[in-house]
């Protein structure tokens, strides 16, 4: 983009209109707070929708491949509302948390109405607290990226901000890093391999942070340490203040967020490997080493995340001006419609398999990730890695 562009009034009224759009992410906080104070379906009325609805909705409807001009992305860029609406997120977050809480154990509840407030949280974690996260988590500025971190005790899984910032962007799509799913490995697979490996890499990464600047690796300076006495402090106060069963209610929540991070994860780097250059390393990530949908709905929902490629590319682009590129691979349908068919890996082999085969035999760039079987038919053996 030209930063020297000036927006238009046109341009900055046009980009004002568009901010708006992503206002339908607040639907989801007005369903879990419905869902908190209602009893019967209304209990599973957030999950419901993003994972019947929209996926219905997002099968039907064309993706949307458009992209914004470089006047366009300046007006963007210079309009106040994207970030406010970002950071509107972080009371709303910790509102709701409150509202769960003290609902969750409402006398005369149904175990499976419990259930549905239980997953409604943990769809809030998941979706808007980790994932809005995510994006502060990569401005300049310190008191957003603290923003980010309070969104992320939220949910009980600070050291993302470490492992998903100095480690995934750096690693991404090679065999070092555990958040990109390998060509053939299965989601629960992918769960336990990715939250243990993922943990134990931000410790080294804070370790080796603090080495080089000659301060103890795991004395007072050390992120990793504050973040556990953070969300340890947290469960001692819900436990002290509401009790053992809605303690465990929270706990069940942030695991059912955490899970649905790494089930996104999962779709959007699954068997994407970078070729090692004539260097022996595997150079600067490209758009085709990350999963995409332009379907309308997900990239609303979830602030442009799925837009992912353009991210990788450049992780400091703000959600409201991310690219659709041509060389970035589209899923067959939204995010939300994909993590539901990761949870029956034949289906997503039998659908995802043949487009990497197909992908890797196109770009030189890109290769099978390594660490699982070479791919069954049509590749060419240049473009396989090995185990």
């Amino acid at each position: 983009m030209n930063t020297a562009t000036v927006p238009s009034d046109p341009s900055v009224r046009r980009m004002r209109i568009r901010a708006m759009r992503y206002l339908l992410a607040f639907t989801g906080p007005a369903l879990a707070w419905w869902g908190f104070i209602a009893h019967g379906p209304a209990t599973w009325a957030l999950p419901l929708y993003g994972f019947v609805l929209i996926p219905l909705l997002e099968l039907l409807l064309n993706p949307d491949h458009s992209r914004l001009s470089d006047e366009e992305e300046a007006a963007a860029l210079a309009d106040p509302l994207y970030d406010a609406l970002l950071i509107a997120f972080v009371p709303v977050q910790w509102a709701t948390l409150l509202l769960f809480l003290f609902t969750v154990n409402e006398t005369g509840l149904l175990p499976w109405e419990i259930a549905g407030r239980i997953a409604t949280m943990g769809f809030m974690c998941g979706v808007y607290g980790i994932n809005i996260a995510h994006e502060l988590g990569h401005r300049s500025t310190r008191w957003e990226r603290n923003l980010a971190r309070t969104l992320l005790l939220s949910s009980l899984y600070m050291h993302f901000i470490i492992e998903h910032n100095r480690g995934h962007h750096r690693r991404v799509a090679t065999p070092d890093d555990p958040a990109s799913a390998r060509y053939g490995e299965n989601l629960y697979a992918f769960w336990v391999r990715t939250i243990v490996f993922s943990f134990l890499s931000a410790w080294r990464i804070e370790a080796d942070r603090l080495r080089k600047e000659h301060k103890a690796p795991f004395g007072a300076h050390n992120e990793m340490i504050r973040f556990l006495l953070l969300e340890a402090a947290l469960m001692a106060a819900v436990f002290f203040l509401f009790g053992t069963k809605v303690l465990l209610c929270f706990l069940g929540a942030a695991l059912i967020g955490i899970l649905l991070l790494e089930t996104v994860n999962y779709i959007e780097h699954y068997g994407l490997g970078r070729t090692l250059n004539e260097r022996g390393n595997h150079g600067r990530v490209q758009h085709v080493h990350s999963w995409n949908s332009d379907h309308v709905f997900g990239r609303l929902m979830l602030f442009e995340l799925t837009r992912h490629s353009d991210h990788h590319y450049m992780a400091s682009r703000k959600y409201q001006v991310l690219r659709s590129e041509a060389e970035g691979p589209q899923l067959p349908t939204g995010y939300p419609g994909m993590m539901i068919l990761s949870l029956i890996p034949p289906l997503w082999f039998r659908t995802v398999d043949p487009i990497i085969i197909r992908l890797a035999e196109q770009h030189p760039t890109l290769t099978f990730a390594r660490g699982t079987p070479r791919p069954r038919q049509g590749a060419s053996s240049g473009s396989t890695a090995t185990a």
